[in-house]
């Protein structure tokens, strides 16, 4: 039976894209490309945010749900952009974010309880309050509130700093 955290989480994971999304409302390509200095790009943010190529982050979260206490060795700071994605417009990679994160936001929607408290050992959390084993509901917790929303004003930011 489906989880009611699963379904906040679903809606906190669709609002904070939206939030993004609308940032990005109107940029052209130059200045989406753009970064101050040693800064990203909007266009770094939005891939960053959309994990590895090819990859994302839907099958760490599939990973969760398989295996018992998965590693997860996140990357943090990589933008991962390469391959396709520096040749990829704004509107394509928006495309890739909204459809990685609605992936996300259906899958967690439809969790139990059960499901929501599987662990993972994370050893880039080892230090925070989630600690290094968090429970899927918490690690998908931080990719929405935490993650996103530290994009999100990143990215605010970086179009503050760009004068868009």
């Amino acid at each position: 039976m489906p989880s009611s955290e699963g379904v906040q989480l679903s809606q906190v994971v669709r609002k904070n894209v939206e939030e993004l999304v609308k940032l990005c409302e109107g940029l052209d390509e130059k200045t989406a490309s753009s970064a101050p200095s040693g800064r990203w790009s909007p266009k770094e943010i939005i891939s960053h945010l959309c994990g590895p190529e090819g990859v994302g982050l839907v099958p760490a979260i599939q990973a969760v749900l398989q295996q018992e206490t998965p590693l997860l060795d996140i990357k943090p700071e990589d933008p991962f952009f390469t391959g396709k994605r520096p040749h990829m417009t704004l509107a394509e990679l928006l495309r890739e974010f909204t459809t990685e994160y609605g992936r996300i936001a259906d899958l967690v929607a439809g969790l139990s309880d059960a499901q929501l408290s599987r662990k993972a050992h994370i050893p880039l959390f080892k230090e925070t309050p989630m600690g290094e084993y968090p429970t899927l509901a918490v690690f998908v917790g931080a990719l929405a509130e935490h993650h996103i929303g530290f994009h999100v004003d990143h990215m605010r930011e970086i179009l503050k700093a760009l004068n868009a």
